[in-house]
């Protein structure tokens, strides 16, 4: 709970803080950076710090945090922190990280907002930060009790599958031989690599296969960039360099887009490479004999580009109940009979009363999935999702 002068304090400068949250979020990379290389070298994503996704992540989640504490005094966003627990504890981050993120932060804050930064003003907004800060701290701890692994383990790759054209299944096995450790479907994995600079940089990817797999099972599409965006430097050094007999590192499975135990009706919608995690999802639903209307939704640029498809649909069909609508924006040939042409249209996909809804895929493929489920009734708090990414419209929706 921030105290009530803390709060007084923190709403009357939020509006100055918000307004240049972007320049300190800047500044505060630049420090923390400046002063600790190997950060950014072995353990942030350099891709999202180019493009300035994880700074915009950064910038909206203190101040949706800050804005969810004065208006909620009596509550925490805990979607958003458990969130982003998660994603810490698949990265390793330790407690001792978090002072150095407060100097770096508060430095930046100093020097942005000048004189307007008084003692007071300074003192409330620590307050904030260690409120979120421990909050993180004691959710990652219990993660971290809670896996059977700790730190980074190898597993050696036992196959490799050319899906498309941009995405390949890596199956894995202990390098060690021992057991491997159970995790939810819709869960991540970290993988970390050593790129040809020498830096050791890490991403995340949905496991694949339903859980009591005896592998590790994920996807990855390679990552083209554009004028604003870097190529995808781990999702290509994988595509071009890790064959079959080669290690990789791989954190504990993470997440919290998993699925509950539930007889509920389901709807499990996913775009693109956001089919990861629904078709692991699916299996799960299978093997467990899932008796519930299940409502099974992708949007992809055509039949050729959907990774998983085969998967996709078959373990779809071994559902007494379940409905299949794939939409692609290239409908051709491929897809008559299959398919259907165009974006994604919830019109004539039957969603049942009580509806659990999960989503993969990008914002604004969720926006309007989310907004169509919640025209059909069905309640907010029963719609899921996961972004591959910094999380934007998690920050957003905090605040």
């Amino acid at each position: 709970m921030l105290s009530e002068q803390s709060a007084a304090t923190v709403r009357a400068t939020l509006p100055a803080v918000g307004a240049a949250i972007g320049e300190i979020t800047e500044r505060f990379y630049a420090k923390l950076f400046d002063a600790h290389p190997e950060l950014l070298r072995d353990l942030f994503n350099r891709g999202n710090q180019a493009s300035g996704a994880q700074k915009q992540a950064l910038a909206g989640s203190i101040a949706g945090f800050a804005t969810y504490l004065v208006n909620n005094p009596d509550q925490r966003p805990d979607v958003m922190l458990h969130r982003i627990a998660h994603k810490h504890a698949s990265l390793g981050i330790v407690p001792e990280q978090y002072p150095i993120v407060h100097e770096h932060l508060f430095a930046a804050i100093a020097e942005v907002l000048g004189d307007a930064v008084t003692e007071e003003v300074a003192a409330a907004w620590t307050e904030v930060y260690w409120l979120m800060a421990n909050a993180l701290i004691a959710i990652e701890k219990r993660l971290y009790a809670q896996s059977e692994q700790t730190g980074w383990r190898e597993w050696k790759v036992v196959e490799r599958v050319e899906e498309t054209a941009d995405v390949a299944t890596f199956k894995l096995r202990p390098a060690d031989d021992g057991p491997v450790p159970g995790y939810r479907a819709g869960q991540y994995v970290s993988v970390g690599v050593t790129l040809a600079d020498g830096a050791r940089q890490i991403r995340q990817y949905s496991l694949t296969a339903a859980p009591g797999s005896p592998e590790r099972q994920f996807a990855v599409k390679r990552v083209t960039g554009d004028a604003t965006t870097p190529d995808g430097e781990v999702s290509n050094h994988l595509h071009a360099h890790v064959r079959e007999g080669d290690v990789l590192q791989l954190s504990a499975p993470y997440g919290d887009l998993v699925l509950e135990d539930t007889d509920a009706p389901l709807l499990l919608a996913s775009a693109g490479i956001g089919v990861t995690p629904m078709v692991a999802m699916l299996e799960q639903l299978a093997l467990a004999g899932h008796s519930a209307p299940v409502a099974v939704v992708h949007a992809d640029r055509s039949p050729a580009s959907h990774a998983l498809r085969t998967d996709h649909a078959a373990y779809a069909a071994k559902l007494p109940q379940a409905e299949t609508a794939f939409f692609y924006e290239q409908y051709d040939e491929d897809a008559a009979g299959y398919g259907r042409p165009g974006l994604v249209d919830l019109a004539d996909v039957d969603v049942a009363p009580g509806t659990q809804a999960y989503l993969c895929g990008p914002l604004p493929f969720m926006r309007a999935v989310r907004e169509q489920l919640i025209a059909k009734g069905v309640a907010p708090a029963d719609i899921h999702y996961e972004v591959f990414g910094p999380d934007l419209w998690l920050v957003q929706a905090a605040a």
